[in-house]
């Protein structure tokens, strides 16, 4: 038996870490629209492109208090094809695409008037200081995309929909050019399409697309993008 130099070897694919990302969407005009934000182009994963705010669940999403719950399916969805499957994990999943968008954008969204919500994590603090719950029950489960075996950095990504009535407060300064997203933009679903998009954000935009016509509130199968042995596919979970 010959010896593979290790220079040869193949490396194992990273493990793709959870993460969720939320799709804004303002139907109070005509023309629904969409939050976007274009990447600092010195990033290391997806630099300059047009995005959808989100990132990797953070253990502190887990044990956020919050206002309400995920809708049934909702959480069956979210919990089907899972390793270890619990309603906490659903529900750090929705709070981690809540999350994120704030420190993406500076957009917070939940349920006012309850008073701070307690918490001793820096990544929830300016939700206590502006007293805003945290609330997954309007959010709707959309799409499940992982990143390529071949790519260096890997996400297991949830995509959710929220109506841009749930935003309960913004925080100005959190865009700008040193930051993640450098600029944000409200766009209709043809403006969207005609920015810089990679293929999965495409895909995404036009499932949300039909969601919209179906109804977002429907108990329907969502499409779960991934790549195996090059091969891209599209299952319903």
């Amino acid at each position: 038996m010959t010896d593979i130099p290790v220079s040869q070897l193949k490396p194992r694919p990273v493990r793709p870490r959870d993460s969720a990302s939320l799709i804004l969407l303002d139907r109070a005009g005509k023309t629904p629209r969409i939050l976007m934000g274009r990447r600092h182009s010195g990033h290391a994963f997806m630099p300059g492109v047009m995005v959808f705010p989100g990132g990797r669940v953070e253990a502190a999403d887990r044990s956020m208090s919050a206002y309400g719950a995920l809708a049934a399916h909702t959480e069956r969805s979210l919990l089907t094809r899972v390793i270890r499957p619990s309603p906490a994990k659903a529900r750090a999943l929705a709070l981690c695409a809540i999350r994120e968008t704030f420190e993406e954008t500076g957009i917070l969204l939940g349920e006012t008037g309850l008073g701070a919500p307690p918490t001793s994590s820096p990544h929830w603090r300016a939700f206590a200081e502006h007293e805003v719950f945290p609330s997954p029950e309007g959010l709707h489960f959309v799409a499940r995309a992982i990143t390529p075996p071949a790519m260096k950095r890997r996400f297991d990504t949830r995509f959710f929909v929220a109506d841009a009535r749930s935003i309960a407060h913004q925080t100005d300064g959190v865009v700008g050019p040193d930051s993640e997203l450098i600029e944000t933009k409200w766009l209709s679903f043809d403006e969207a399409r005609a920015q810089d998009l990679v293929w999965i954000t495409r895909t995404i935009l036009e499932e949300v697309a039909k969601r919209l016509e179906i109804g977002l509130e429907k108990d329907v199968p969502v499409p779960f993008y991934r790549e195996q042995r090059g091969v891209r596919s599209r299952e319903e979970i």
